[in-house]
């Protein structure tokens, strides 16, 4: 079986007359991953490579059928011929996909941000690469092949000419000699110390040179560690990093409550007791809400809030709740628009823990009795606040 060059060219112009088509038979170009520079130079790539593939192959082709016995000819050429057509189409259609997945995933590149590699969908990005990644290795199989058909000619023009064939000499294995430094089985008499223990006899074998190159790079690294950990000190200690790591921890730990503190909400909530948040409670009940419900808590126009009596709850979680959303109807506001939810529930804990204290005019109960079901619990995170409002 031959294959012409033309024909292959032929193949090669259909196919790349397909790309546009299928690229743009949806109207106008739209942004997508096509349009990203690092995807354009991919494509590039791409084309290059497959154009090398094509000229290799015309020559693994040529090379396969040059002055060759006819069996050698027809085996070659059938099998290699037939195998590079298809490696070189299935590639080319590959690349067409993959293009078109790019073109398809453009949406979502555009829609999510947080999914893009070098600027593409991650989709794109690893398409693209698989690709050239592809032709890359059909590269180098093409690469193999010719120098393994070129070997066989050379033997076969060695042979018509009646010279000797000289074996080729295993690099890999005298790489492997070389970095072990085996001594032959011939020197080893040279080498041997006259102990023999059990049919194990020891030899005077000098160390491997990879060992040796490791063992002064070792002493290399122990030279420089010293220098610059206890000589010149430019470089913390374990200790000396542990305190670092420390206090990078405590740092971070104080961003998270912090960012943890405005995130409560009637359902997290919990009663804190801590000085610093009863204190700022009642700094901001005595500006917010003193008004109705006395600076004591014993009740104005509000409700008294030292007593076992309440008209939308007394847990903790309730309390909050009041604070935040309001009771209109009843002339108390939302208040979640004036403070935010760390000071909601500092004003929260501080009303709560008037329950019991003895308040100078205190006004009638008003509401259902209410008994606590479970002990509250203490959760002091607070960051410096100001306040909230409540029932």
């Amino acid at each position: 079986m031959k294959l012409q060059l033309s024909s292959l060219y032929k193949w090669a112009i259909v196919l790349l007359m397909i790309l546009p088509t299928k690229l743009f038979a949806a109207g106008p170009p739209k942004p997508s991953d096509l349009s990203n520079p690092f995807a354009q130079i991919l494509i590039v790539v791409i084309i290059i490579l497959a154009v090398c593939i094509a000229i290799l192959a015309n020559v693994l082709l040529s090379a396969a059928q040059f002055k060759m016995k006819k069996k050698v000819e027809d085996d070659l050429a059938a099998s290699t011929s037939g195998t590079t057509l298809k490696t070189i189409i299935s590639l080319l259609f590959v690349g067409i996909v993959s293009a078109a997945s790019a073109q398809e995933a453009s949406a979502l590149s555009v829609a999510n941000n947080s999914d893009l590699i070098s600027g593409i969908s991650s989709n794109g990005f690893y398409g693209l690469m698989s690709v050239v990644l592809l032709e890359l290795i059909i590269l180098l199989a093409l690469i193999y092949n010719l120098k393994f058909i070129l070997r066989k000619e050379k033997a076969i023009v060695a042979v018509a000419a009646g010279e000797e064939i000289v074996p080729q000499e295993n690099k890999l294995a005298k790489w492997w000699d070389n970095i072990n430094k085996f001594r032959p089985v011939q020197e080893e008499a040279a080498i041997d110390l006259g102990h023999d223990y059990d049919g194990i006899r020891e030899l005077d074998n000098r160390l491997p040179p990879w060992w040796l190159y490791g063992f002064y790079l070792c002493v290399i690294f122990a030279g420089i560690y010293l220098w610059r950990y206890h000589v010149a000190q430019t470089a913390p200690l374990s200790k000396e990093e542990l305190a670092i790591e420390m206090k990078k921890g405590e740092e971070e730990k104080a961003a998270y409550l912090k960012n943890a503190a405005n995130n409560i909400d009637e359902t997290t909530v919990q009663y804190l007791t801590a000085e610093a948040d009863l204190t700022a409670g009642k700094q901001i009940f005595t500006q917010a809400c003193a008004a109705c419900h006395l600076a004591d808590g014993g009740g104005s126009i509000g409700p008294n809030l030292t007593d076992d009596y309440w008209l939308h709850g007394g847990s903790i979680q309730d309390i909050f709740k009041t604070i935040k959303y309001g009771v209109v109807e009843k002339g108390m506001k939302s208040w979640k628009d004036d403070y935010g939810p760390m000071k909601m529930a500092q004003i929260a804990s501080y009303i709560k823990s008037l329950k019991g204290t003895k308040p100078a005019t205190p006004k009638a109960p008003q509401g259902e009795l209410y008994a606590e079901n479970a002990t509250t619990t203490t959760d002091s995170t607070a960051t410096k606040v100001d306040s909230t409002k409540m029932k």
